[in-house]
C-alpha cells in the first residue's frame, strides 16, 4: 500500500491554475491532470477528466486491472469531448492525464500527454512514463540534439491529449516497486523547469515528510521562474496495515496561492 500527499501551485507567471489532482486512497487511485484551453476551459477539462477516471474505477468493482484503467481514460476523453461540444467557449479544451492505481504488490500506471510518473528507489530516479510530445516522438527521431530541442518552436507541442480526438493513444505500465520507494506524479511545470538531478536530490533528502518534499519541489520550480502551474503527487510504498478503514474520496482543488 502507499501513503500519499499532493500539492498544486499557481507558479510565478500564470493567472489561473489549470492543473488538478485527485487522491482516493480508499480505492488506491491517484490522478494528476494538466489542462489546456482558453478562459477557464483548461481548468474544466482537467477536473472533468480526473473525476471521470475516479468514477469509472470506483464503480468497477473489486480489483480493477489495467484494462479498466485504460477504459477510464477512454471515458474521460469522451467526457471532455462531449462537454466541449456544449459551449463554444470550451472549444479546443483538453488535458494531460496520468494515473496510478494500486493492484496488490503492483502499481498500474496510465498516461496521456506529458505529465509524468517517476520511480525513485535505491537512490535512483527513473521516468516510468514516456512523453507524448513532438520533442519525444518526432524531434529526437529526426536526430535534433538536446540543446536545440530546448529552444525549438515545437518543444511544447503535445502529440496526444485527453479531449482532443476520438483516436486516443494511452500508454500503460506495470511497476512492482520496492518497499520504501517513492512514486512522483508531476505536471510539466515541474519536470519542464528543473532537471531530474534536482528532483532526485529533493526526493533523497532524509528525515523529510512527503509534504515537505512536495513543497521543496514546487519551490525549486518557482525559484527557476515558475513559468507554469506546478503540481506534485508523491506516493510512498509502505507495508500494508492490518486494519485500514475505508475513507471518503479526497479530491483536492488545486491551490491558487503561493505554497
Amino acid at each position: 500500500m502507499v501513503e500519499a500527499f499532493g500539492l498544486s501551485d499557481l507558479g510565478c507567471v500564470r493567472s489561473n491554475n489549470e492543473d488538478y489532482y485527485l487522491m482516493a486512497p480508499n480505492i488506491g487511485l491517484y490522478v494528476l491532470a494538466d489542462g489546456m484551453g482558453g478562459a477557464a476551459a483548461g481548468e474544466r477539462a482537467s477536473k472533468l477528466a480526473a473525476e471521470k477516471v475516479w468514477e469509472v474505477i470506483y464503480n468497477s468493482g473489486e480489483n480493477p486491472g489495467i484494462e479498466v484503467l485504460a477504459d477510464a481514460f477512454e471515458q474521460a476523453n469522451q467526457c471532455v469531448i462531449t462537454e466541449a461540444a456544449t459551449d463554444v467557449s470550451l472549444d479546443g479544451m483538453g488535458t494531460t492525464l496520468v494515473s496510478v492505481l494500486e493492484a496488490g504488490d503492483e502499481l498500474l500506471i496510465a498516461s496521456v500527454g506529458d505529465s509524468r510518473a517517476y520511480l525513485f528507489q535505491e537512490d535512483q530516479l527513473a521516468s516510468i512514463t514516456a512523453d507524448q510530445t513532438w520533442v519525444q516522438e518526432v524531434g529526437r527521431r529526426l536526430g535534433i540534439d538536446e540543446e536545440n530541442l530546448k529552444t525549438h518552436p515545437m518543444r511544447h507541442v503535445l502529440t496526444m491529449a485527453i479531449g482532443v480526438s476520438q483516436q486516443l493513444r494511452i500508454n500503460t505500465y506495470r511497476v512492482r516497486p520496492l518497499m520504501g520507494a517513492l512514486i512522483l506524479l508531476c505536471s510539466d511545470g515541474l519536470h519542464g523547469v528543473i532537471d531530474e538531478s534536482a528532483i532526485a536530490d529533493i526526493l533523497r533528502a532524509e528525515n523529510k515528510t512527503l509534504e515537505q518534499r512536495c513543497h521543496e519541489l514546487i519551490q525549486a520550480a518557482k525559484a527557476n521562474g515558475g513559468p507554469d502551474n506546478v503540481t506534485t503527487v508523491l506516493l510512498h510504498v509502505i507495508p500494508p496495515k492490518e486494519h485500514v478503514l475505508d475513507g471518503e474520496i479526497t479530491m483536492e482543488t488545486p491551490a491558487v496561492g503561493n505554497a
